[in-house]
This record gives C-alpha cells, sequence and structure tokens, in this order.
C-alpha cells in the first residue's frame, strides 16, 4: 500500500491499524541537535485522544507515545525518529456485524474493491486513529518552526457558526471548552447541540479555522508544490474533510478586482489580507489562514440501509464508540497536518539561494 509517507525533507510514514497492536511513524530529515520536548509532544496527543469529554467517543485509550530511536538527551540525532503508540483499549466484537456489510460512507466498500481483503476491526488503516501518529510528528515540527505560532480551533458545527473574526479572538480561551471554541457562548450553544445529536444517534459535521503567525517569508515551491496547494493537500488528507479553502477562498468570487487586491506597505506587508498569506504559492509574511470542513461521522447509531459483500441489500445499525461531532478532537489534527508542510518548506527553503 503506497500513500504512507507525508513530505519530502522533514518525512513522516506512518503505521498500523485502530484495532492492532500499536500504531506509530517514523520521521526522517529532523534536523540534529533540534531540542525536543516530549512533554509537549504529549502534551498535543492529549488533546487528540478518545475519551476526553462526553461529546466525543468513549474509547479510553491513554495515547502515550514511546519513542524508540532518533533522540538522545533531548536532542534530535539527525537520525529516524520512530516512535510507537500502543491501543490499550480494542473491542473488536463491535464490528463483527460488519465483517461482511459496508458502512455507508465509509471506506469499507472501496478497500474491498482495491485490495480484495480489508481489517473491519474499526476500519483498519482506515480509521482516524492513524492520525494520532501526525500529531507527534506534528508536534515535533513545531518545535522546530520555534517562532511560528499555529492556532486552530471550531467555527461552526452544524449551522451553529463563530460570528467574530479571529482578529476578535483570544486563542488562550480555545482550550477551556470541550468543543475547543474560543468563545465562552457559542461553545456553549455547540456542545449543547452536539448532545442533542448523539441523543438522536446522529452526527453532525463542522468547520475547523486555522491562523498561523509569523510565517518566514518565501515558502513555497511553484509551480505544482505550491505552499497553499500542499497546504489543501494535508488537510483533505485528514479523514472526514470534505473541504479547504484559504484566503478569501470562494467569498472572493464575489468581488471585484480593485476590492481584493493586498496593497502594499512600505516596508513589504499588506494593507489587507485576501490573499491569506500566500501569494504566487510562496508565503509573503503576513498571516497565513483556512479553513477545513469535515462531514458528519458516517457511523449512525441509527438504522441504515446498505448492501453486504454478495450485494445484498440488508439494514444494520452502528456499535460501539463513536464520535457525534469529530471538529473538537480535529483542531490538534489540522495543527499538526499544517506544522509538517511548513516544516517540510522551512527546510527546503535553506537551498533556495546562496
Amino acid at each position: 500500500m503506497p500513500g504512507n509517507s507525508f513530505g519530502k525533507i522533514f518525512k513522516l510514514t506512518t503505521f498500523g491499524e485502530s484495532h492492532g497492536v500499536a500504531i506509530g511513524g517514523i520521521i526522517d530529515g529532523c534536523p540534529a541537535r533540534l531540542d525536543i520536548d516530549t512533554k509537549k509532544v504529549q502534551n498535543d496527543l492529549d488533546r487528540r485522544r478518545p475519551g476526553q469529554s462526553s461529546i466525543v467517543t468513549q474509547r479510553k485509550e491513554p495515547d502515550t507515545v514511546e519513542f524508540l530511536s532518533g533522540i538522545f538527551e533531548g536532542k534530535a540525532t539527525g537520525t529516524p525518529i520512530g516512535f510507537v503508540i500502543k491501543n490499550a483499549n480494542q473491542k473488536s466484537k463491535d464490528y463483527s456485524h460488519i465483517k461482511d456489510t459496508y458502512r455507508p460512507s465509509h471506506a469499507d466498500y472501496t478497500y474491498d474493491e482495491k485490495y480484495g481483503i480489508r481489517d473491519y476491526r474499526g476500519g483498519g488503516r482506515s480509521s482516524a486513529r492513524e492520525t494520532a501518529s501526525r500529531v507527534v510528528a506534528g508536534s515535533i515540527a513545531k518545535q522546530l518552526l520555534e517562532k511560528v505560532q499555529i492556532n486552530a480551533f471550531v467555527s461552526s458545527v452544524g449551522k451553529l457558526e463563530l460570528k467574530r473574526g479571529f482578529d476578535e479572538l483570544d486563542f488562550s480561551e480555545i482550550e477551556k471548552n470541550p468543543v475547543r471554541c474560543p468563545d465562552a457562548e457559542t461553545a456553549s450553544e455547540m456542545e449543547k447541540y452536539i448532545k442533542e445529536i448523539r441523543s438522536e444517534g446522529d452526527t453532525v459535521g463542522g468547520t475547523v479555522q486555522c491562523i498561523i503567525k509569523n510565517v518566514p517569508k518565501g515558502l513555497g515551491e511553484p509551480v505544482f508544490d505550491k505552499l497553499h496547494a500542499e497546504l489543501g493537500k494535508a488537510m483533505l488528507s485528514i479523514n472526514a474533510v470534505k473541504g479547504f479553502e484559504y484566503g478569501s477562498g470562494f467569498e472572493g468570487t464575489k468581488m471585484r478586482g480593485s476590492e481584493h487586491n493586498d496593497h502594499f506597505n512600505k516596508d513589504g506587508t499588506t494593507k489587507t489580507n485576501l490573499s491569506g498569506g500566500i501569494q504566487g504559492g510562496i508565503s509573503n509574511g503576513m498571516d497565513i489562514y483556512f479553513k477545513v470542513a469535515f462531514k458528519p461521522v458516517a457511523t449512525l447509531m441509527q438504522k441504515q440501509a446498505t448492501i453486504n459483500s454478495k450485494g445484498e441489500e440488508v439494514e444494520m445499525q452502528g456499535k460501539g464508540r463513536h464520535d457525534p461531532c469529530v471538529v473538537p478532537r480535529a483542531v490538534p489534527i489540522v495543527e499538526a497536518m499544517a506544522a509538517l508542510v511548513l516544516a517540510d518548506y522551512f527546510l527546503q527553503n535553506k537551498t533556495s539561494k546562496i
């Protein structure tokens, strides 16, 4: 199975399945002598782990990362950083009913068609549990990008939207509620709504917004490897993501060029930032901002019509422990993938000029 690696210089390869012995990864290209604070890595993992609140899956996983190589006396050695996260709370029997049945809008059918075999326990490799490995690597990438500030937060759940602009928000409020929305009133409404959806055996989607400050100028490699293109690929590789927009996004299509152009200040900054910090596929030093759209979780605690591996029409209902809304736990994943992109381009940029 190809497609398990991300990045060119700062490169992550992940492995493992949802209900296997462990998941993990190998980070190659991390510069030697980089100070690595493993407590910060574990903190980011704790933000993503299941069972952390009443509005997420109740699978109880400690998600403790164990580093196997590449770090000595708190510093990267320049060799591959290997790590594992053991699966401690598998309940594979919760999935025995879908051994030969395809869950609507899941990867069950496509995996069977492509490989002729699939691990039906929690979706196996297609499970979002794989993203824990991304969070580990992304946390180390953040430490490489010492001055860059990456802040993601939930900006909508269903039709409930955060109305304030990101320049009005206090990012220190993000972790003060289980929804990870930096507005207490909106967060309370979102939490209540998610609980209502869960009580009905249903699910709901939402959006995660990300703001990146202090980005170095010059990151991005035209023509095919534009910075926004790689950020888009990174976000769209996350489970359940259905859309990505940066800067003015789709709203920019409603504007005239005279309204949309970002005019310069004498120091090279711009008076507006509808470009979203990226021009010509290269960072210009202004804040990078984007939104990521997540669909409703496909597993429902309701009966659904589907088919089995024999092509027969059957009825199924989800069992076990599932998120009614994935966006609160997706926040650190979005941050991690953004950090991986920026770290890779930061290192590539070291060879762009003499």
